[in-house]
């Protein structure tokens, strides 16, 4: 047999191949750190982008409505005019799914003479049945005079809501409607945001005895998705003065111009409360006088729930305020659109 002479590795040779594994195996890592660095960074990014993008971009449902009062549907992007202080802006339509999950609050004044109109809506609790229907809606109930209370937080629980309206009682001789709708739309900021924010809002014109400021409930508002529906009742003359307290003009930051807006806010929220949110987020606004009426009106309420299109425009660098938005259609052709009327930016300093 032939043997094979073996000759062995000098050491210092096995050290150098020994510590070339070790740099290659250490090149390695870095360039997969690299690589896994630079996708990461690129996933961050394009979160960043994606926030930022976001953050103006502003909401408007809105319902169209023909000369006979009937909902329009069918309309695209092109067929909406949104102008943000008087500037046109690209307008986007947002497909919306036919069974949208829903957060509804139900706000009523039980205060003043709010128990007379009791027997009035009475019918609230068959009214709101077929919501529960698909089995996506959530209803909490505020109740309100001089205080605001949560009556029943959001449930999908129909016989709980319709016990909480029968049990409706009178209460003491205040009617803070804007506390309650600041409640309320905070109560429904808290919702998911996938989710539709609708407020019902039960009450009189008139604010007596609610102690939030005015600027505050309107920049609230105006940062919701919410849309209000307003029943309001008039309970006759009232001697009471509106309580719209610390409403200081001169402590607010901004010109003249800007302030303008606001202004005007103020001054129809001193008149009419419901019919002023209901404007501003884009909501009906309807008196109500017999149990018929409020039936009707709460017919159009349920039908009106599913039917607005979702409209959205990205404002450039929006000054910090309030701005007016007006939305109307390219052809009106004698429809109405009924949409919210502005929106609250905040300073980004």
């Amino acid at each position: 047999m032939r043997l094979m002479k073996c000759w062995p590795i000098p050491e210092k040779n096995a050290k150098k191949q020994v510590r070339l594994k070790i740099i290659a195996r250490i090149g390695f890592l870095v360039i997969l750190s690299l690589v896994f660095s630079n996708l990461l960074s690129n996933r961050v990014s394009a979160q960043d982008v994606t926030i930022r993008s976001q953050t103006n971009v502003v909401l408007i449902p809105a319902l169209v409505k023909d000369a006979q009062g009937e909902v329009v549907y069918g309309l695209s992007a092109a067929d909406f005019v949104v102008e943000d202080d008087g500037v046109p802006q690209t307008v986007h339509l947002d497909e919306v799914p036919e069974a949208q999950p829903v957060s509804l609050v139900i706000a009523i004044q039980t205060g003043r003479r709010a128990a007379y109109e009791f027997p009035r809506i009475q019918g609230l609790k068959t009214m709101i049945d077929p919501l529960f229907t698909p089995g996506t809606v959530r209803v909490a109930i505020v109740e309100f005079d001089g205080h605001v209370r949560l009556a029943r937080n959001f449930t999908r629980d129909e016989s709980l809501i319709a016990d909480d309206l029968d049990g409706l009682q009178p209460g003491d001789g205040g009617a803070a409607t804007l506390d309650a709708i600041a409640y309320s739309v905070n109560l429904l900021n808290q919702e998911p945001p996938e989710r539709e924010r609708l407020l019902l809002l039960i009450s009189e014109t008139r604010d007596h005895g609610s102690h939030a400021k005015v600027d505050k409930v309107v920049s609230a508002i105006g940062q919701s998705n919410a849309v209000m529906y307003a029943l309001a009742f008039s309970p006759g003359r009232s001697n009471v003065l509106d309580t719209f307290r610390g409403v200081n003009q001169d402590e607010m930051n901004a010109s003249p111009d800007l302030l303008a807006p606001l202004i005007m806010t103020v001054q129809a929220m001193r008149k009419n409360v419901p019919s002023t949110v209901a404007s501003m987020t884009g909501g009906e606004y309807q008196l109500f006088t017999t149990r018929k009426k409020f039936e009707f009106h709460m017919n159009d309420f349920d039908n009106h729930l599913h039917s607005r299109y979702m409209l959205s425009i990205t404002p450039k660098n929006p000054h910090p305020g309030l701005h007016q938005l007006r939305v109307h259609l390219a052809d009106p052709a004698k429809r109405t659109v009924l949409a919210r009327s502005s929106y609250w930016a905040e300073s980004s300093k």
